[in-house]
């Protein structure tokens, strides 16, 4: 009797929580992948999301409030209107996208977190060229709840199932092939000869069993997706010794938080049975920063992970950047290769240059059969759909620069235009919405939301919308990349030149206060950091401002600079006909 206490204790628990809760929420992609591994064991010692206290030794102190290591804040994030009508005590169910509840959570914190200060010292920097600072400062809610899960349910994958293990089933499985060492490899990249000789030597190295064990949620924007690096993994396999290698997926959301992230991985493989984890050159860096220097220093995660492997158990194998040596035709560890031989190397964003142009991969970089999967997802930029996302205040000279670039796309090349105007949108798409925060972020987020889905059909999505608030903007940036091309274009028009050519009057109107919460005015807008676009209608005609984003998408592959059709067509516009 004495041993279903326990259970029958918790399930009493979720029927009271039940009773007494006040409201649900639905995660995010990312909130979704910490749940499941907070449930299944892999952010063992985590029982919840984090509280406050533990959140802040978190971020200052790299340790939970009871002195355990762990590196990364687990926070559920939440809307300021979800906060306010949440109160310490209640409960809160946790729903996936579509409904489902999968979690019921005890609310013990409710806060609003320093995010500059997170910036700073989880990622050391605000510079939002880094991913995880991005995610952070313009995609995260403002405020944080924290508190256990009470009741929890696995989410259902319906895509390779049999790759999805439990910490407990892959430590279960390890004991009954009497496995002693396992080395964990964490990638979120297609892997090629390079990686192969480096977990083969890293394994050989303690004379253990090799875990292939890629992350599969949320990773960088522009990262190959998942589906096809998982084909990649399973063509990898038969290039290892006969039972040395198993493949298992990670339900990871990334921060690529470079040293803190390595040290992050190698406690979570801990928690799925590993005794060794392999740490490489630069490992989960994010890339450069805005000045074109890298974010961490080659070595800084291993020399992290190296400080506090005893404490956490597990140990770290370095290794050095592997490269190719012509004249020895094999893989060698950078620092063991002297001045006389010649190092080839393809990088990521060559490779994936040389894949859109269709170029031969040359043999000593990767496997034919890994080569053909990625030939069978990855098409070239002239032929992937894109997304062209026009923002500025009211008058700016979004509807007539988006009309305009509409016409000269469509002699320029074939894929389907949708253009989304923010007027029309508000009578079709989203009617019923007001002006509030909130709407005004339901509106931008649905448009983002259609624009993702002709995007991933090979459409051209060109949106002009008002969209003043960054987070969606970035949110909705996120979503579209990882189905094709992002263009955000700030038309960065001033707001007395605004003001002085509108031609509805919204302005005066906002003035004289008889509109409310008019951007620009009483509302703000928060200009982009980084759009890959700038124009501006002061000092440019609709011509030049057309062309600039042309040469844009001609610069980076999405059209052929080749196709002459589409010189005539632009002659015959007449743009004293649009208005702005």
């Amino acid at each position: 009797m004495k041993h279903h206490i326990k259970p029958l204790f918790f399930i009493f628990l979720f029927y009271i929580a039940q009773a007494n809760s006040t409201d649900s929420i639905m995660l995010s992609t990312r909130q979704q992948c910490d749940l499941e591994l907070i449930i299944n064991g892999g952010f063992s010692p985590l029982d919840g999301f984090m509280n406050q206290t533990d959140y802040e030794q978190v971020v200052q102190n790299m340790r939970l409030a009871n002195g355990t290591v762990w590196p990364i804040p687990i926070v559920l994030d939440v809307p300021e209107h979800v906060a306010k009508k949440t109160n310490v005590g209640s409960t809160l169910k946790l729903c996936a996208a579509d409904g489902t509840i999968l979690a019921t959570m005890q609310i013990t914190d409710i806060w609003k977190p320093d995010k500059v200060q997170e910036a700073l010292l989880v990622y050391g920097t605000t510079d939002t060229y880094h991913a995880g600072v991005c995610h952070l400062l313009e995609q995260t809610h403002d405020y944080c709840l924290g508190g256990p899960i009470l009741n929890s349910f696995f989410p259902q994958h319906y895509d390779f199932p049999a790759l999805r293990k439990t910490p407990t089933q892959l430590k279960q499985y390890f004991k009954e092939q009497g496995i002693k060492k396992v080395i964990g490899f964490q990638t979120r990249n297609p892997t090629h000869r390079a990686h192969q000789e480096i977990t083969q030597r890293a394994a050989d190295q303690i004379g253990g069993h090799l875990l292939i064990h890629p992350s599969v949620g949320q990773t960088k924007p522009g990262d190959i997706d998942y589906v096809t690096r998982i084909r990649c993994y399973k063509k990898l396999l038969p290039h290892y010794p006969g039972n040395t290698v198993t493949l298992s997926l990670l339900p990871l959301a990334m921060r690529m938080a470079g040293p803190r992230e390595a040290l992050w991985h190698a406690i979570i493989r801990k928690n799925y049975g590993c005794t060794h984890f392999i740490v490489g050159r630069d490992h989960s860096g994010p890339g450069k920063d805005k000045n074109g220097n890298d974010f961490y220093g080659p070595y800084d995660a291993q020399s992290l992970v190296k400080r506090y492997e005893k404490e956490i158990g597990i140990t770290m194998v370095p290794f050095q950047e592997m490269v190719y040596v012509l004249e020895k035709d094999c893989y060698m560890p950078r620092n063991e290769v002297s001045e006389e031989f010649t190092i080839l190397q393809i990088s990521g964003t060559q490779l994936r240059q040389m894949l859109r142009e269709g170029k031969d991969i040359p043999l000593w970089f990767s496997y034919p059969e890994i080569v053909l999967e990625l030939r069978k997802n990855y098409k070239k930029r002239s032929e992937q759909g894109f997304t062209i996302f026009i923002t500025g205040l009211p008058a700016s000279g979004k509807s007539t620069l988006a009309q305009v670039l509409a016409i000269r796309l469509s002699g320029l090349q074939n894929r389907p235009i949708t253009v989304f105007d923010g007027d029309i949108i508000r009578k079709n798409l989203s009617k019923g919405l007001g002006f509030s925060k909130e709407d005004r972020s339901i509106n931008v987020q649905r448009v983002g939301f259609v624009a993702k889905e002709i995007t991933k059909h090979g459409g051209i999505a060109i949106c002009s919308l008002i969209a003043p608030y960054a987070q969606d903007r970035a949110t909705n940036r996120t979503r579209i990349t990882q189905h094709g091309g992002y263009i955000e274009v700030h038309v960065a028009t001033p707001l007395d030149v605004c003001e002085a050519k509108d031609p509805k009057g919204m302005y005066a109107k906002a003035r004289e206060g008889i509109i409310k919460n008019f951007t620009g005015i009483d509302d703000p807008y928060e200009k982009p950091n980084n759009p890959e676009v700038t124009v501006n209608t002061t000092h440019m005609s609709v011509e030049e401002e057309v062309e600039k984003v042309i040469n844009h998408l001609i610069q980076n592959g999405y059209i052929l600079s080749s196709n002459k059709n589409g010189e005539s067509t632009w002659k015959k516009i007449s743009y004293r006909t649009l208005d702005f």
